[in-house]
């Protein structure tokens, strides 16, 4: 072999160019349910009442977690951003084609489905708005995942955050949320942003959970 240091940038060449990022990419992301719920109920009913799409998303951002699109920001939808999750990046870093969740699913879904799960393992039985007082609503600032190149492997990272309130036991409570992922993977293909959101779930449950409990709920 003649010159291994050329034959390795080749692999990591292949590697970072791997996977179209051109277009809009779907990806389906899922929150992973408890095997089981030990406190099932014990806290009483509660609604998942308002989840609120509230990011803030700029035309050529200086930050690849600042969120944007292929095209112009202004021109987007409500409808639309909240399908939208993050954007695909070429081998030196450049903001390409997006990345979008399966048709029919929203970013607001997402979050409800993060919610009901953190409630649940927390004790609270999920029912209609309508059977009860007790609430909680949701302002979504941050649901993102970006790709950042490197030269063995390329870095998923995905990130949550949510304003929370929560309306139960005749209090109230406004709680910020955060979760975070960090992946890393040699090809940019839909695994390797999942395991990014599958981390950053994990966490979001743990700190709401965390701050649930500090809360008295």
């Amino acid at each position: 072999m003649k010159n291994p240091l050329l034959l390795i940038a080749g692999i990591t060449f292949v590697g970072l160019t791997s996977g179209c990022v051109t277009g809009t990419r779907s990806l389906g992301v899922d929150v992973t349910p408890a095997q089981s719920y030990a406190n099932a109920s014990s806290k009483g009913p509660i609604a998942i009442a308002t989840v609120s799409d509230l990011r803030v998303f700029q035309n050529h951002p200086g930050e690849p977690s600042t969120p944007s699109i292929d095209g112009d920001v202004t021109k987007l939808s409500a409808e639309t951003k909240s399908t939208f999750i993050g954007r695909q990046r070429n081998t030196y870093g450049h903001a390409m084609g997006d990345i979008a969740l399966p048709a029919g699913q929203t970013v607001q879904g997402k979050v409800s489905d993060l919610l009901r799960e953190g409630l649940k393992r927390r004790g609270y039985e999920i029912v209609d708005a309508a059977k009860t007082e007790n609430r909680v609503t949701a302002e979504i600032q941050q649901f993102w995942t970006w790709m950042s190149p490197g030269f063995f492997a390329l870095s998923f990272e995905a990130q949550i955050e949510c304003n929370v309130t929560v309306s139960a036991a005749g209090k109230q409570s406004m709680i910020v949320v955060k979760g975070y992922g960090l992946n890393h993977g040699q090809f940019a293909k839909n695994e390797n942003w999942k395991e990014a959101f599958d981390i950053a779930f994990d966490d979001f449950l743990k700190n709401l959970d965390t701050q649930l409990q500090t809360q008295g709920f």
